[in-house]
């Protein structure tokens, strides 16, 4: 059974122990290994979000929802990250930096995660996120540090070259993606 509050003091008894991710993959591992559970304590995504769970200097945990067919730009987090799934499916795409020294990426791997997938991220992970199925997908994921208040990076998605991350936009764009989910014909 999935508790929230016990879960929150199992990440941070495991960052405590060590500060790397891999205590915290166990940790995150052992939650979505039951999805329904997951699903009854959190409960049923209605709409994308990135909603708060936990956060400190330290450690952050979100619950994040990607609306169907979602996808966000190519980003890092400046920090470790662990992603569990719980319901649905995430696709990420990997991003290297060029060499040329043009602040621009290119595509380098992917991975494709479905329930009950546990993936760990390093610092320097450069990511992008698509959900590529027709309905809500559900992810817990867990930072080493303060998520909202990182020296992060993101690339344009089109040029792919680097800027500063502005998390208005991030927002703006969980909020696009459910206005076009509400006036999508199949809700």
């Amino acid at each position: 059974m999935f508790d929230l509050d016990q879960f929150i003091a199992d990440c941070r008894e495991a960052l405590g122990r060590d500060r790397s991710s891999a205590a915290i993959r166990e940790v995150v591992a052992r939650a979505v290994s039951e999805p329904s559970a997951v699903l009854k304590a959190l409960g049923e995504p209605d709409r994308g979000q990135l909603q708060r769970l936990y956060q400190s200097p330290e450690l952050t945990i979100l619950n994040v929802i990607w609306a169907p067919k979602m996808t966000i730009f190519p980003h890092n987090h400046d920090m470790w990250a662990v992603i569990g799934i719980y319901s649905g499916r995430e696709d990420n795409i990997f991003w290297r930096r060029l060499p040329d020294a043009s602040n621009r990426v290119e595509a380098a791997g992917a991975k494709s995660l479905r329930d009950k997938d546990t993936v760990p991220l390093g610092r320097d992970m450069i990511h992008s996120v698509t959900n590529p199925i027709d309905r809500l997908t559900g992810a817990i994921h867990v930072y080493g540090g303060d998520f909202f208040n990182a020296n992060r990076s993101e690339w344009d998605p089109e040029s792919l070259l680097e800027r500063p991350c502005d998390p208005y936009r991030i927002a703006q764009i969980f909020e696009e993606e459910n206005r076009r989910l509400a006036f999508s014909p199949t809700t």
